[in-house]
């Protein structure tokens, strides 16, 4: 894959998920951050090698971390303080889990060669991206301890979902 591919990629993720906090953030609305990432999903299909798999690992990433934040929030080891919920959290968090999951389908793919690597930064990075959201007050963190310990025990399994399953699938 180009590099500019992988760049646009990247940057397109990040875009939406700066502007789905700092739309609720500044502006107190979910609308730049949804529809921008809605864009960049569409786009990311558009342009993805394989639509079959780009689709599956949409769905196979998006659906367990969107459940799994829902249960966090239901258990109220962290709340969202955002203009409109959808079930338990931020509506942009629809779009939100499918613009992060479109960095699996070719991005992230590199990953194989360097599995304790991976595992070690997504238990790192995965809950520091939640934790960001918390001096902008878009998070609300309720019990640190659980917070910690359950969100790196996710991001470790989700990892070692993705490339122990994920990418072992044969999608022709």
């Amino acid at each position: 894959m180009s590099k500019l591919k992988i760049f646009l990629i990247l940057l397109g993720y990040q875009i939406t998920w700066i502007l789905c906090v700092f739309g609720e953030f500044f502006y107190n609305t979910y609308v730049p951050g949804f529809f921008f990432g809605l864009f960049f999903v569409l786009i990311s299909f558009y342009y993805s090698i394989n639509k079959k798999k780009f689709i599956f690992i949409i769905i196979l990433l998006s659906i367990p971390g969107y459940l799994f934040d829902s249960i966090l929030v239901y258990f109220e080891i962290y709340n969202f303080e955002t203009s409109l919920h959808f079930g338990f959290l931020p509506i942009w968090m629809i779009i939100l889990w499918p613009s992060f999951a479109t960095l699996f389908d070719e991005v992230f793919t590199f990953l194989t060669k360097y599995k304790i690597i991976a595992v070690i930064l997504s238990s790192i990075l995965g809950p520091l991206t939640y934790y960001s959201g918390s001096p902008l007050s878009i998070i609300v963190i309720n019990q640190m301890y659980s917070f910690v310990i359950l969100m790196a025990s996710f991001w470790i399994l989700l990892m070692l979902y993705y490339l122990n399953f994920l990418l072992k699938f044969k999608f022709d």
